[in-house]
């Protein structure tokens, strides 16, 4: 991971990781520990504490809770609802870590920011997945969720040595959330719209 010194590195480490805090909480926290762990990245002294066995041991326990729930239509939308309460201040604590202010503890322009972003992802995810779990499609959660896996992965890997790539992949996955939003309730609208017409005449 670059040296987050740099105000626009830390500003993309800090949203990137808030980003992946909305959408797999559990995997963003264990990964960003294990890599700390492992030597694989130098975490800043205010993020270190992810590394703790406590901190690991919790997350990556939920993080397998997380990846079997996640894909059981309708239970992962409550796991999604119950989730809320996690993620969003955990992308707060996350965006306000990476982005810390003069004395080294969290900024509040950070916490607000990645609390934001956090929001904004949990939001896609869990609006596009309730819509997913009315299709009539059994796959289609499946591969929704493990395409969230890989993202999540991917975007993690990408963060110890391109964090402006991984935020680069977060804000196109962002835009084809949003595309796949979209067309999932025009396909609603036009099922509903056929289920109706008749019944109208």
């Amino acid at each position: 991971m670059e040296n987050l010194s740099s105000p626009t590195v830390a500003f993309a480490i800090g949203m990137t990781l808030a980003w992946l805090a909305g959408v797999r909480v559990y995997l963003t926290v264990f990964g960003l520990g294990l890599a700390g762990l492992m030597g694989w990245v130098d975490l800043p002294e205010h993020l270190r504490v992810v590394e703790s066995p406590l901190v690991l041991g919790i997350s990556g326990l939920l993080c397998v809770v997380e990846f079997c729930t996640d894909k059981i239509p309708g239970v992962d939308s409550i796991w999604d609802l119950l989730s809320t309460v996690v993620r969003i201040p955990a992308g707060a604590f996350l965006g306000g870590m990476a982005l810390p202010g003069a004395g080294g503890d969290a900024s509040t322009t950070g916490m607000l920011l990645g609390g934001g972003v956090a929001l904004g992802s949990h939001a896609l995810k869990s609006t596009t997945r309730a819509l997913i779990n009315a299709s009539p499609e059994p796959l289609s959660n499946w591969t929704a969720s493990l395409l969230e896996d890989g993202l999540a992965l991917g975007a993690l890997w990408l963060l110890v040595a391109h964090p402006f790539w991984a935020f680069g992949l977060l804000v196109a996955a962002t835009a084809a959330f949003v595309a796949v939003l979209v067309l999932l309730l025009r396909l609603f609208r036009r099922f509903k719209n056929r289920h109706t017409q008749p019944g109208i005449a």
